[in-house]
């Protein structure tokens, strides 16, 4: 076990239960839930004793934070590029078809120590963790915590909406210049805006686009049910797509492709932005070339 903070009780305190000194004293653990969960834990040692949460607070006691030993973390071994990164934070570029977490193994969130390094700070994640998430057939931006405090202040920046995210998609059909969806989900409010980069003439679907989505709420399958909702669902997407339609072992035309927000630390603007994978351009070509062909042909 490792001591990660120490703090000797002041004289003249006021008479507090021990959850209740350490809320705010804490480096590592700011919240009051997860100051009783360390205590419940047996991760708080009262001079060398641990204790519960009802023990009361004394002048000269030390009070000890530690980092309970645990077994190895079994790392899959999956390599994907990884855009950014510092001793807080990493951004990775996630590959479509892998869950970013779950009861698998082969996730996202398995794969992490296979291309991050652990942080070096005091409040160090034991294991790096995703702060959002992806679909599986999802590829792009995913923004990683490495330490505690940048977990928290990243969960609030997402829960205040300081987080932008845009995605580009290729859809069935021709899309307006640019639209707006606003179309509740399981009954909650769900908005999403696009504008259409390209639409080309398609033989399978008559006109394919391909389109920029700046995503205003975080819904499940928020792009992919909206979408569909317009008469224009994704490329590949075997849940909400049309049979006949989706080119199969192809999988979904959806990638985040930029992410912007200020640092969760240093408050630095970060703006990253990644180019979708190369299937949607050779789509594109291809189905223009197609459609070239058949024009000359006729």
């Amino acid at each position: 076990m490792k001591i990660i903070e120490s703090i000797v009780v002041p004289a003249d305190i006021k008479r507090q239960r021990l959850s209740d000194y350490l809320v705010g004293k804490l480096k590592t653990i700011t919240s009051r839930k997860g100051v009783k969960k360390a205590i419940k834990k047996g991760a708080v040692r009262v001079d060398g004793k641990i204790q519960n949460t009802a023990w009361w607070v004394e002048t000269g006691q030390i009070i000890e934070l530690l980092r309970l030993d645990k077994p190895p973390v079994k790392v899959f071994p999956m390599i994907f590029p990884v855009i950014f990164e510092d001793d807080y934070i990493a951004v990775i570029n996630k590959p479509s078809g892998i869950m970013v977490s779950g009861n698998k193994f082969q996730t996202i969130e398995n794969a992490l120590l296979n291309n991050i390094k652990v942080s070096t700070q005091i409040d160090a994640l034991r294991l790096p963790l995703p702060v959002h998430r992806l679909d599986s057939a999802t590829n792009g931006l995913l923004i990683i915590a490495k330490t505690s405090k940048a977990r928290i202040e990243l969960g609030r920046a997402f829960e205040e909406r300081k987080i932008q995210k845009k995605y580009q998609a290729i859809v069935i059909g021709q899309t307006p210049n640019q639209g707006k969806i606003n179309e509740a989900i399981d009954e909650k409010q769900a908005l999403t805006l696009y504008k259409t980069l390209q639409s080309i003439r398609s033989l399978r679907n008559d006109w394919l686009s391909l389109v920029e989505i700046d995503l205003k709420t975080g819904r499940t399958h928020q792009i992919r049910k909206h979408f569909k909702h317009i008469g224009h669902p994704l490329m590949g997407d075997q849940l909400y797509g049309e049979v006949g339609q989706i080119l199969k072992g192809k999988g979904l035309f959806l990638s985040a492709i930029s992410v912007a927000f200020h640092h969760p630390i240093t408050n630095e603007s970060i703006q990253l932005t990644i180019q979708p994978p190369n299937k949607f351009s050779l789509l594109l070509e291809r189905e223009a070339r197609r459609w070239k062909k058949f024009k000359e042909n006729k």
